[in-house]
């Protein structure tokens, strides 16, 4: 373990850049995999996460090469062209690369299995498992998993699969993106409705690639997405906008942290993804936009943050979906608000990387807030923009293998009196490598994009 104590350091001025969109990246890998000809990616994150995507497609045929300009080159096997795996595929910590490639192997005639770390071999995946197994694959627990839905699993393919119309039990871009994946082999049209919508990567690049797919939206907001099977995909180049889940952290303390005034530069703003920024807009946080743009067919801009007096508020529970990953973050930001924040509709939290509530209920006190935690969100009364107390001396916050929790937290040691020490913050990697040296960087006054 690597326990690090996270201490006030000043202002945060100067522009920086974070790093690629990570839902864009698995995808952008995944699809090219699928591609006939080359498919070459530039500002690819390459998090733990990621390249865990990246070696499952090796391993299944594909060529995935980072260049030393920074591209990443994919030479895909085309759909339905995927090969055995002659070795159980590691997911690491990777919930979405799990999902998404059970999706793809699930209507190719192949068997294979995956594993994944102590914490991903707890998260549920039996809503996927449940779609999938319509469509034909089938799933067998690995020796001592007891018959549960979670890894290790081997899955064996379908060849045909069936074309199924699946309606979401709950918003999940990840199922939603695995029945998809699912369709691209399977004869027919697959189709999927969606009551609540989820982030649209999935559905943005399967088009840019050359899939027959149509979205129709019934009155009530409803999506149903229908993928025409036995597609033909095609190698395109991508450019991967800045991950705004990301982005957040970095938000969340130039706003918390008196004096800040910060640029973060290229943060994709997809609407299915940005509903954080508006959150903290109503709670009184200064965010704007600068040059609005289009990159790779996503929207993009500069973020300018600057110290902001928040105010706590009731949360919308209709925004989940689009910012369930950027909740920690906004708990910090409820603790440093004046007067109490409130939010519910969160029960998808607790099947995260940890149970993210119970986790941020209890490390939020720890570092001094006042936090109570219900069965399906937090309320936390902040401290009007006093800093935290911070964790005493010789007490740490468990991260649980949860890289969201760890930077949330680093984030909150900003805005502390002692500092907020947590105990390992290896699992940073799985998604924003250099967090730590960007943070740090603002505190030398090196950051830069």
């Amino acid at each position: 373990m690597r326990p690090r104590r996270f201490r006030a350091m000043g202002p945060l001025t100067g522009r920086i850049r974070v790093p690629g969109d990570k839902s864009i990246s698995h995808r952008s890998i995944m699809l090219g995999a699928l591609a006939l000809g080359e498919t070459r990616v530039s500002g690819l994150l390459e998090g733990e996460d990621v390249l865990s995507t990246a070696g499952a497609m090796r391993a299944m045929g594909a060529s995935v090469v980072r260049e030393d300009n920074g591209d990443w080159v994919i030479h895909g096997v085309g759909v339905g062209g995927l090969l055995q795996p002659q070795a159980a595929l590691d997911m690491g910590n990777s919930g979405t690369s799990t999902r998404l490639l059970m999706g793809l192997v699930a209507s190719h005639a192949i068997t294979a299995t995956f594993v994944g770390d102590a914490s991903l071999s707890k998260r549920p995946m039996g809503r996927v498992i449940e779609p999938l197994s319509l469509m034909g694959a089938e799933f067998t627990p690995s020796p001592g998993a007891n018959g549960s839905q979670t890894l290790p699993l081997m899955m064996r393919g379908a060849a045909p699969a069936v074309p199924i119309t699946y309606r979401l039990p709950v918003a999940s871009a990840q199922v939603k993106s695995a029945v998809l994946l699912a369709g691209l082999n399977t004869p027919g049209i697959t189709t999927v409705i969606e009551p609540i919508p989820t982030r649209d990567h999935s559905e943005r690049m399967l088009k840019g690639f050359g899939a027959r797919l149509e979205v129709e939206r019934e009155a009530d907001g409803t999506r149903i997405i229908r993928l025409h099977g036995e597609a033909e995909l095609t190698g395109r180049r991508i450019t991967v906008p800045g991950d705004p889940s990301s982005a957040a952290f970095f938000v969340v303390a130039a706003l918390i942290v008196p004096g800040s005034d910060l640029v973060i530069e290229n943060v994709g703003l997809n609407p299915t993804r940005a509903a954080l920024f508006d959150v903290l807009r109503a709670m009184g946080g200064h965010i704007e936009e600068l040059d609005r743009r289009e990159v790779g067919g996503e929207p993009v801009a500069d973020l300018h943050v600057r110290h902001s007096a928040l105010t706590g508020i009731a949360v919308d529970p209709a925004v989940v979906p689009s910012m369930v990953d950027e909740f920690p973050i906004l708990f910090v930001a409820a603790a440093l608000a004046k007067g109490r924040t409130v939010t519910t509709g969160l029960e998808e939290l607790r099947v995260k990387e940890s149970d993210r509530l119970a986790v941020m209920h209890a490390a939020l006190e720890l570092a001094g807030a006042r936090v109570t935690e219900t069965e399906d969100g937090l309320m936390i009364d902040g401290t009007g923009g006093e800093p935290l107390p911070g964790t005493p001396e010789g007490a740490a916050i468990a991260t649980h293998l949860d890289h969201r929790i760890a930077m949330s937290l680093a984030v909150a040691g900003l805005a502390s009196k002692g500092g907020v020490e947590v105990d390992d913050t290896r699992p940073i990697a799985t998604s924003f490598p250099v967090f730590e040296s960007l943070l740090d960087g603002l505190a030398s006054g090196t950051a830069r994009a």
